[in-house]
This record gives structure tokens, sequence and C-alpha cells, in this order.
């Protein structure tokens, strides 16, 4: 069961991810599909498209047909759901993707009926998938469709008022999927751009492929300083963007800032993660800023549920509603970052007039899945009576682990839904406050862990 997670289905290839678990996991997938036709793409890594000829086999035993689009981003494999396909438009999509996992790992990313299949019903589907037998084999039933066509023009035409820009622009693919579409995009575009690491190579020889480490961005920032105005980073499946800036690494939560000023009274949901400068710069431009839970498929539904045009998480998962379709989509966000620039928006200009702040990376706490979520509700307890000459606390946000909210700042702890982590964040106005903050956070976290 460690293979079904909160947000998609992950694990080790032919350790966890065989012919057996993955076959099941089609023909299950295909009881919850009440359509006839999924939708399904890979990844760069060499046993995606092995994957892929097990997934086939259980979906089609479970009577559905396959549409093939072979290796894509995975933002391609979600636009397939919005496009018809000489009639068709599918009812599902599954991505086959490990996204920034090292090489050994794979995993299916599943809307269904363009919503994300998350939570309870991947549980669910995992219980059953325990217990039941292999399906028989039935005839391949598979369809190709050209989704990178599609999307490549799609782009070119949404964005042609950009052809002529003559910034320089640099980009990292990080040899994950994001190469198949960028050449095409920008060189249909007329732009001035120069990409390193763009041909898709599941082994990643030059670096892990997930740009929220400033370790993986060492390549592209050396060639922003030489012959660059902007750069951007793609993780593996280019679903999460990195901007880089001569003077700024801009996180997804301001980036989410500079999108929404070109938008009207925007609703914007960001995860509680995000800072608080996002939030209050929001309101006070005349949008809507919702606090919610951490996760693209927390956020999706979320932006559904409040018709947001826009959402965010620090790591660069960036959701577009606004002249979109609501998914997270790092090429989307690549160029309307450009636009923003076209338009005359000096980016580090903005960012330099908001609020200073002093905030931490995400901090990562050890614990186990068994006592990840229990430490949290024992924390829960403890802010209720916290010790003697603890700071102030203002409010308490519980939305998705506790979010402390102190005179001059915050301090975040909630589990992760993915792995056996506590992840922390802390900001204030007050960099000795900060530091504060994060101390005896940390020390309720001890305290917490030791009455377990």
């Amino acid at each position: 069961m460690s293979i079904y997670r909160e947000y998609d289905i992950r694990g080790i290839f032919e350790k966890e991810l065989n012919e057996a678990s993955v076959v099941r996991i089609g023909y299950g997938l295909a009881s919850r599909i009440e359509g006839k036709y999924v939708s399904v793409g890979y990844d760069a890594r060499s046993h995606s498209p092995i994957l892929f000829e097990y997934l086939v086999r259980g979906l089609n035993a479970g009577g559905k047909t396959v549409l093939d689009m072979a290796m894509v981003p995975t933002p391609v494999n979600y636009f397939t759901s919005y496009q018809e396909w000489n009639g068709i438009t599918p009812d599902a999509s599954v991505m086959i993707t490990g996204s920034h996992n090292p090489s050994e790992y794979n995993g299916f990313k599943i809307t269904v009926d363009k919503a994300p299949f998350f939570g309870e019903d991947i549980y669910a589907l995992g219980r059953e998938i325990e217990t039941m037998p292999m399906p028989q084999t039935v005839a391949r039933d598979v369809i190709e469709i050209d989704a990178v066509s599609r999307y490549v023009d799609f782009m070119i035409k949404e964005f042609t008022h950009l052809k002529g820009m003559r910034e320089r622009i640099v980009y990292d693919c990080g040899n994950g999927v994001a190469g198949i579409v960028t050449e095409k995009i920008f060189g249909g575009l007329g732009l001035n751009t120069k990409g390193i690491y763009i041909d898709p190579d599941g082994t990643f020889p030059n670096h892990h492929p997930d740009p929220s480490d400033e370790h993986n961005l060492e390549d592209i920032k050396k060639l922003l300083e030489k012959e660059g105005d902007i750069a951007f980073a793609y993780d593996g499946d280019a679903d999460r963007i990195a901007v880089l800036t001569h003077k700024n690494n801009i996180k997804g939560d301001m980036m989410a800032l500079l999108y929404s000023m070109k938008m009207t009274n925007p609703v914007v949901v960001g995860e509680v993660k995000c800072s608080q400068v996002m939030y209050d710069e929001l309101e006070r431009r005349g949008g809507t800023a919702i606090m919610y839970k951490t996760g693209h498929s927390n956020l999706k539904v979320k932006m559904k549920e409040v018709g947001a045009d826009l959402a965010c998480e620090v790591s660069g998962h960036v959701f577009f509603k606004n002249r979109y379709f609501g998914y997270d989509d790092a090429i989307y966000a690549t160029l309307r970052m450009l636009e923003l620039i076209h338009d005359g928006i000096d980016l580090d200009a903005e960012l330099a007039e908001l609020p200073e702040v002093f905030s931490t990376e995400e901090i990562k706490v050890e614990t186990t899945e068994k006592e990840k979520f229990l430490i949290i509700d024992r924390l829960k307890v403890l802010l209720q009576n916290p010790p003697k000459g603890f700071p102030h606390i203002k409010d308490i946000i519980d939305v998705d682990g506790v979010r402390v909210i102190f005179d001059t700042g915050w301090g975040l702890v909630r589990a992760s839904n993915t792995t056996p982590i506590l992840v922390t964040r802390f900001e204030s106005t007050c960099k000795a406050d900060a530091t504060l903050y994060e101390r005896v956070l940390n020390e309720l976290i001890a305290e917490a862990k030791g009455s377990l």
C-alpha cells in the first residue's frame, strides 16, 4: 500500500511498479471511469514505455480505449482532456512520471473527468488491488494522437504577441521532458533563447531535475550571468518552474503576485507555506487571497470550488484558470512571465517594492509515517497552553498542519503527505523574531515527539 500516495501513485520500477501491480492498477482504474477513452502519456524514464504497456493492458481489460500520446510533459497530458481528437474527448488521463524523484522511481498522475483523482480515491484503489486477481488479456485497443503538435500550436497562437521579443532568455530542461515542446514553441515565436540539457534522458546525467533545490540551479545561473536577461528551469515532467533574474530566485508565491498584476480583482489560492506578503499584498490590491492545503490536487479542487483565477505553491507549481484551463503548467507559466516583461514590467523593481521579510526555506524534520500526523495533533494541544516565555500567539490556522501567527510573522509545521517528514517554514519582518519562532516551535516539536 505504500505506493498509493495522497496525490498520486509512486514507487520503484520492478520492485513496486511491475507487470502484476500496474496491469491491475489499470484494470481497477477503468472501473472508476464512466466513459470509454483514457489519454495516456509518459516521461523520459527508460521504464516509462514499459509501464505504459502494462497500464494499457489493464485499461483495455477494463473496457477502455487508450489515446496514446507517447512521451510528453505532464501539462500536455492534462491538455488532452480539454481537446477533441477526431470526435473523441478523453474521459480521463494518466501521466506516467516519476516527476523529480530519482531515476529508479516512477508513478501515475491521474485525472478523471478533468478532476484530480487523489486522496481516498487512490487509497481505495490500492486496497482493492491488494486482493485483485490478474485480469485476462484482451485485444490491444490504442489510438495514437499527436498531442505535442496540438499543444505547441495552441501556445504559439495564444502568445503570438511575444514575437520579436529581444530579451535573452536562457533555460534548463534538466534532461526532463520540457525540451519536447520548448524548442518548438520558442522557435515558433522567434524568441531569443538558449537552452541547456534539453534532450530527454531519464538517467538525468547533468543534475537532478528539481528546480526547488538551489544546487540544481548552478549551471543555469552561470548561463544567466554570462548570456541571459531572464532564466527558467523545469522539473522532470515540466509542471513546476523556477524563475531567475540577476537579482532574484522568484518563488511561486512571488510569481503569483507578479502574474496577478495583469488581472482585475483576482481570486488567488495559495498554500500554507506561502509568504504572508503574498496574501496581504493581494488583498491590498483589491484581490481575494485564500489559504489552503499544500498539494497540486488540493489546489486544483479548491480553485474550482471558489472560482479562482490563479493558484500557487512556493515550490513552483503555478495554476492558471485566467485565460487557461486551471492546471499547473511550467511552459505556460514561462510564457505568461515573458508576457509581463514584454508589457514593460520590471520584475526585480516590483519585488523590491514589497515589504521586507526574513524567511527560511522549507526545513524538513525526519520522523515516521506512523508518527508524523500524531505529532501534529499533539502540537495543536500544546499550543493551546504554550510554555512560559513562548511568543504571543495571535492566531492558529490549521487548514494543513499548524500555521502559528505571531506578532511579527509566522511559523508553519505540517506533515508531508508523500514522505515521512514534517515540513517547517518561518517568516518575520524581524530577523531575530524569525529565528525565535523557529527555535520555540522546534522545541515544541521535540516535546510533542517525546510525548508519543
